[in-house]
């Protein structure tokens, strides 16, 4: 059984007339990477903001460590968010912005300082000035910022948007050095699906605020796979013919009148006709399998 770290009911936001959230249902948990995904204005941010809160809901409810017991306090003690850059101090060092942020926060142990740069690769930049800070490194102290508390569970809005490969590369090696060694939950936003692919575990596909699609790594896998997708009126009987007539065994079903076939050299019209003899009604048959890009468009839909 996973722990839920949150549980989002009809989360609901509006700006006047505008909505910018849509009734989202949705649950993060422990140890998930979580990409939300989403083009500008779908609502990343103002879910962020929410979970975070710094902005309220217009309607619905959410919970933080459902079953822990705790105040609402704590519980948000324990979450870490980077979702606008911190206001850092050009001239001073990495070190000497953080214990700033150590100060305003009231965390007195300072050696938490040094710990947090070493996770995010900045140990030997500790004492190098913010002005000369790549962009990559400036993103990389900002998460440094948002680990200052020891989080449990870590939002970062778009962390990754604008960075050089290199940098996306390091950035996201930071992602899996917390999620593995210090066992973070993280919930990250952007609107380019590749970016996030490599680390997430799990996706959440937001536009016009509402929820498009939440679904895991091997789901969206299955459903960019090269396959033959088949609907018919009796998927169960379908697996029995195909495999004892066509010895079709690379399969899933994936819906109580769907099945998809990734087995290659397999001809849809043999298929067809294999089940129509053997008294089976097939509503379609095509092949699929697009791009993480051409799905995301896919599932969005056009501007």
């Amino acid at each position: 059984m996973h722990e839920a770290i949150l549980t989002a009911k009809n989360i609901t936001k509006n700006y006047g007339s505008t909505v910018a959230l849509d009734g989202v249902d949705l649950t993060v948990y422990k140890g998930d990477i979580l990409g939300v995904i989403g083009r500008n204005g779908a609502g990343k941010t103002t879910l962020m903001k929410i979970i975070s809160g710094i902005s309220e809901q217009s309607k619905g409810e959410y919970e933080l460590y459902s079953g822990e017991g705790g105040s609402a306090a704590d519980h948000r003690r324990r979450l870490g968010c980077l979702l606008d850059e911190p206001a850092f101090f050009r001239n001073m060092t990495a070190r000497e912005n953080l214990k700033y942020y150590c100060l305003q926060k009231g965390i007195t142990d300072h050696s938490q300082i040094d710990k947090v740069l070493e996770t995010v690769g900045l140990g030997e930049q500790k004492k190098k000035k913010y002005r000369e800070f790549s962009t990559g490194m400036r993103q990389r102290l900002g998460i440094a910022f948002a680990l200052l508390d020891s989080p449990d569970f870590v939002l970062l809005d778009e962390p990754i948007n604008g960075l050089d490969p290199i940098a996306i590369s390091d950035v996201r090696e930071t992602f899996f050095r917390l999620n593995r060694e210090r066992e973070v939950t993280l919930m990250i936003s952007s609107h380019i699906l590749s970016d996030l692919y490599t680390v997430a575990n799990r996706f959440l596909f937001l536009e016009k605020g509402r929820v498009i699609k939440l679904l895991s790594k091997e789901e969206l896998n299955a459903e960019c796979s090269r396959c033959t997708v088949l609907r018919t009126d009796d998927v169960n009987r379908s697996v029995t013919v195909l495999e004892k007539a066509l010895s079709i065994t690379d399969y899933k079903v994936t819906n109580k009148d769907e099945m998809r076939i990734f087995q290659a050299g397999i001809d849809p019209i043999e298929i067809t006709r294999c089940l129509v003899q053997n008294g089976i009604g097939v509503a379609s048959i095509y092949d699929s399998g697009v791009s993480l890009e051409e799905y995301f468009k896919q599932i969005i839909g056009p501007y």
